[in-house]
């Protein structure tokens, strides 16, 4: 096989690490504000607020307005398409208000999940046909990562070798032409929580969906110095009877990832899969507790475990502000520390210790 000359040259290389660097430095983790207009109406339905364009600005401008120093704890916001071109009621375009506070701006990329021909009802992501020109674009207009998301199940037949390869190589392609086009991307092979399956079974399909992904990456000349994965913590099925210590899930999930992930990745920025905030804030502080060889930041990209009391806080009532901008800076915090395994939990807050699993999660 005659030696492989890589497309980036090593300015972009450089640009690549630098940002997924500075995403995951000490301390600090992500913002998932990417929900689509659909998920983010049924989140203001749960406040009593119709899903207008000026209810899902005000929301996102409340989250991007809390006190800056809030960048202590969040290297990176995740935006959804319309947020990026949205503005503050003082007319400051989010991206350049989020950037000046030096966080660093993502952008979800992917056009959702569609059913995978050949497989038992698995799927598999779409939003490869332009999305050259689309992160061209959004790199023009202040994007620095970008985030795309597959799914699989845990269920007796699945996922299946067909849904495991595939979605790997569709990871592996759009990390490709992020990369091209300046954007970190954040690798994100979701193993949803549905189901009753046990802890020892989802850390062998986390194993062996991450070492496909991997495998494809390595075949597609991904540079790994330049990604960031996201990938589910490993947990027992939603429904599973059986109940493990916050010790046994940190066990567990960093045993898959020491098995599977290179060092050369950066940081791995968990998502939350419907765990409460406290238990995604007590989890993520088990595992970087433990006394293991931990070459990758170990840190969070969670959505709804920072959001859920902000919006049970805010109640879409504008007197409320301040109070939900509270309940973020405090989640943020609390998992700025669990990064660190510096976390002890003093109480739960307003919706904290509430339950955020949804059935076949989609956003």
């Amino acid at each position: 096989m005659s030696p492989h000359f890589p497309a980036l040259t090593p300015d972009q290389k450089k640009e690549l690490a630098d940002i997924a660097q500075r995403i995951v430095a000490s301390g600090k983790g992500i913002l998932a504000a990417d929900e689509s207009v659909g998920t983010m109406g049924k989140r203001l339905t749960q406040i009593g607020l119709e899903n207008t364009d000026e209810h899902r600005r005000f929301y996102r401008q409340l989250l991007f307005t809390t006190d800056p120093s809030i960048k202590e704890h969040i290297g990176g916001i995740i935006f959804f398409h319309e947020t990026m071109y949205q503005k503050t009621d003082g007319g400051v375009p989010f991206v350049k208000l989020v950037k000046d506070n030096g966080i660093l701006v993502g952008i979800k990329v992917d056009k959702g999940v569609v059913p995978l021909a050949g497989t038992n009802g698995e799927g598999t992501t779409q939003g490869l046909d332009g999305l050259a020109e689309r992160c061209a674009q959004y790199k023009k207009d202040g994007a620095d990562f970008a985030k795309w998301r597959c799914v699989l199940k845990i269920s007796p037949n699945t996922p299946s070798r067909l849904s495991i390869i595939e979605n790997a190589n569709v990871l592996a392609r759009y990390a490709t032409i992020c990369q091209q086009n300046g954007l970190v991307p954040i690798v994100e092979p979701e193993i949803l929580p549905d189901g009753d399956h046990d802890l020892k079974t989802c850390q062998y399909i986390t194993e062996k969906v991450l070492a496909a992904t991997y495998k494809a990456l390595s075949d597609h000349h991904v540079y790994l110095e330049g990604t960031l994965l996201k990938p589910n913590m490993v947990t027992a099925g939603h429904a599973s009877t059986t109940k493990y210590t916050p010790e046994q899930v940190g066990m567990a999930t960093l045993t898959a990832l020491r098995r599977t992930v290179p060092p050369a990745v950066p940081g791995i920025t968990f998502l939350s899969g419907g765990q409460s905030e406290e238990d995604a804030s007590i989890h993520l502080n088990a595992i970087n507790k433990l006394h293991l060889i931990k070459p990758w930041a170990l840190t969070f990209s969670y959505g709804r475990a920072l959001q859920a009391s902000v919006l049970k806080a805010w109640g879409g009532k504008k007197e409320n502000l301040k109070a939900a901008q509270d309940e973020l800076m405090r989640r943020a915090k609390i998992n700025g520390q669990a990064s660190k395994g510096e976390y002890k939990p003093t109480g739960t807050g307003a919706a904290a210790g509430e339950s955020l699993f949804v059935a076949n999660h989609a956003y």
